[in-house]
């Protein structure tokens, strides 16, 4: 039989459910063969962001920031298992949250779901996503790396996943969440990672507080090698994260792939051309930066726009981003230690709104028209999901926070500081010498 791609859901936000084939056909090889490898790739993305975060801090306090991200292999792999796939994808319950009738993988097996594909086994679907749900908590680390202790770190992100990310993915990916059945947009994880992410780790900074020596003394990268490693692999494994998001083998996914290259290349050049022209020197750490911003921005947009908005995405998302990163922060003085709001969430934000605008069926007829193809009216349900994105980040993080407080020390002392977490936290140390 002759496999036709089709459009099953006009309104769906995200590749999940927006290449149904024709009611009775059978699961697709090829399409089971791509998401499989794509899954591989966004998995290798979390011990890469531990190698790029881990680059950046102090030497003393390396092996604590690569677990913060490691961990999140253990935790939610398990957390997804039990429950987490369920509040995501599971029947929906008030346009909110999933129930608990796939808890335990149950009923999550070798056929195919409809709801979100009918070329790739359920099971598959799951593994795909349980690799986004591994990744965004590990985000957050970026805020509160080099003063927040291991112990009440795991609660926190295991509590964040289950109580911001779960409830996120159902509403806006999830069948009959409520911002997915207003038309929002967003392919791959504009407002479900970054912006929650990011948001999220801005909040836990402010409120766990600053490094001690944060603005007295310069706090430099200790391992630039370590950060090229990381991004690197970042880099790899976004094709997949972008381009796997369609499920699929098919055109969109071609198109989601080159928006990715050209996004990212032309928010690297951008980067490294305002380090040259504001500090005269082009910088490995921000050309790095520079490719990881633009990475963010097109998330959203990816299999929803054209080469040329990924290209203007490209351009415009490093702009914004360093202005957060050189200005906002050093006016606020709050202690965002890795960026992970000036990069994720202002990223996020950017792109989430960038996809309404550029949006169009020309490229996935699974979309919308945006703005500029004459729909002003797409701009409404993707500020929405911005909105509510930024409400639930912050206001469940300051709960989480406070409440992990009232069990666990959450704040590392200035002794404990001084000697760096990897000795007080894991007894280990990065290298022989400090």
């Amino acid at each position: 039989m002759k496999r036709s791609v089709l459009f099953a859901c006009p309104a769906a936000l995200m590749p999940i459910a927006a290449f149904a084939a024709e009611p009775g056909s059978e699961l697709s090889p090829g399409d089971m063969a791509y998401v499989a490898v794509a899954t591989l790739l966004v998995l290798i993305m979390t011990p890469a962001l531990g190698f790029f975060y881990g680059g950046l801090v102090r030497r003393k306090n390396t092996l604590n920031t690569m677990m913060m991200s490691f961990i999140c292999l253990a935790i939610f792999t398990v957390q997804w298992f039990l429950f987490g796939y369920s509040l995501s994808f599971g029947p929906d319950v008030g346009g909110v949250i999933g129930n608990l009738d796939w808890a335990f993988l149950n009923g999550v097996g070798m056929e195919a779901n409809p709801d979100y594909s009918t070329t790739i086994p359920h099971i598959l679907f799951c593994m795909f996503q349980m690799a986004f749900a591994i990744l965004t908590p590990a985000i957050v680390s970026g805020g509160i790396v080099e003063r927040t202790r291991f112990p009440a770190y795991c609660l926190f992100i295991l509590l964040w996943g289950t109580l911001v990310y779960d409830p996120m993915c159902h509403m806006v990916w999830g069948v009959g969440g409520f911002i997915r059945d207003m038309g929002a947009l967003d392919f791959a994880g504009g407002t479900v990672i970054h912006v929650t992410s990011g948001f999220s780790a801005l909040t836990a900074a402010i409120l766990i507080g600053k490094r001690k020596d944060f603005g007295a003394a310069a706090i430099r990268p200790h391992n630039i090698p370590y950060v090229c490693l990381g991004a690197s692999l970042l880099w790899l494994g976004w094709f997949g994260f972008n381009s796997g998001a369609g499920l699929t083998s098919s055109a969109v996914m071609a198109q989601a792939l080159a928006n990715t290259g050209i996004a990212s290349c032309t928010a690297g050049l951008v980067w490294a051309i305002l380090d040259k022209f504001i500090h005269q020197k082009v910088t490995t750490v921000g050309l790095m930066t520079g490719i990881v911003a633009g990475l963010v921005g097109v998330t959203p947009a990816a299999g929803f726009v054209d080469s040329t908005a990924a290209f203007f995405i490209g351009l415009t998302t490093p702009c914004i981003c360093y202005f957060f990163i050189a200005c906002v922060k050093a006016h606020f003085k709050y202690d965002d230690a890795l960026d992970a709001f000036g990069c994720h969430g202002v990223g996020g934000v950017w792109g989430a709104l960038m996809t309404g605008v550029f949006c169009t069926k020309a490229v996935n007829e699974a979309g919308a028209d945006g703005l500029l193809a004459g729909n002003p009216a797409q701009m409404i349900p993707q500020i929405t999901g911005i909105l509510v994105g930024i409400v639930m980040a912050v206001v469940v993080t300051a709960i989480l926070i406070k409440f992990v407080g009232l069990f666990l020390r959450v704040r590392a002392t200035a002794s404990e500081e001084a000697q760096g977490l990897d000795l007080i936290e894991h007894g280990e140390r990065s290298y022989n010498k400090l």
